[in-house]
């Protein structure tokens, strides 16, 4: 997938190739940042506003200063697509860490972020989103605050690992039985017409798309439930399905070899599914379905 050239950093744009930070890094050497995944359809932004406000906590949670207010932000990514020409399906990157400095665990006392943002190629999954996905569960072995989109993801990294030896797509993570989230992911299941998730606390990341689903659910009068489940709750599920900017709205089929209500995509699920595809403004082209969004 195509890596576009222009690239956002804290004081200017410069070519990918021409993209230099000095070795002594704390976002190389600390994970000492935070960073978003924004998605891009058709050449626009889908959740900007809620994925700066969330980069902007997570900046204030660890003390660094983005060195943009929120108005040049939205400016400089804004700058970053048409710049980059950028018309089809993509993801932008947006990375900040606190800076370049003698390696000390303490902060530096004068050090300025850096910031650097790109732009990369990324079309929709739409077999999987039609046909669904298998998971394993794993054990969420995460610091505390995952409410912070932190650059600390080597447990994530190991978990999404572990799935993929084991031929799935997402691991389910959970903290003596009780499912916080995924490697990359929220979960939600399913029963009786009912949406469950855990609820958005500190040891789960607030996703972008997890408060889009809340809202669907209310618009489908659906009842969305902010409550920890279990992994013995997969055997009772009548659906399962994950939400990330990049995966959207994924059924889930399998969870440990557990097959989920029938083995097919459920019908709550197709409904969520078709939700976010008007809410970010999907065409009928591009759709995963064959009938008409706007019925």
């Amino acid at each position: 997938m195509t890596i576009y050239d222009h690239v956002l950093t804290e004081s200017e744009f410069v070519r990918q190739n021409d993209l230099r930070y000095p070795f002594e890094e704390r976002g190389l050497q600390f994970g000492d940042g935070i960073y978003e995944v924004i998605r891009v359809y058709g050449g626009s932004y889908y959740l900007i506003k809620e994925h700066v406000e969330r980069f902007y906590r997570s900046a204030e949670a660890v003390k660094i200063d983005v060195p943009y207010t929120k108005k040049e932000l939205y400016e400089q990514l804004d700058e970053l697509l048409e710049l980059n020409k950028v018309k089809g399906d993509a993801k932008v990157y947006l990375q900040m860490t606190r800076g370049s400095a003698p390696r000390d665990h303490a902060f530096p006392s004068e050090t300025k972020a850096n910031l650097y943002a790109y732009v990369k190629d990324l079309p929709r999954s739409k077999d999987a989103m039609l046909d669904g996905v298998t998971a394993i569960t794993h054990p969420d072995v995460r610091w505390d605050w995952c409410y912070i989109k932190s650059l600390n993801l080597l447990p994530n990294v190991m978990a999404k690992q572990a799935a993929k030896e084991e031929g799935c797509y997402e691991a389910v993570l959970h903290k003596d039985g009780e499912v916080t989230e995924c490697s990359s992911s929220n979960v939600y299941l399913v029963r009786g017409g009912k949406v469950y998730t855990h609820p958005a606390k500190k040891n789960i990341l607030h996703g972008c798309v997890r408060m889009r689903i809340e809202e669907f659910c209310k618009d489908e009068n659906i009842d969305f439930i902010e409550e920890a489940f279990r992994i013995e709750d997969f055997q009772d599920a009548d659906e399962v399905f994950l939400t990330s900017s990049t995966s959207e709205v994924m059924p889930v089929l399998k969870v440990d070899q557990q097959v989920i209500g029938n083995g097919r995509p459920g019908q709550l699920t197709r409904t969520l599914q078709k939700c976010y595809e008007r809410d970010a403004g999907i065409t009928k082209k591009e759709s995963i379905f064959a009938e008409d969004l706007s019925a």
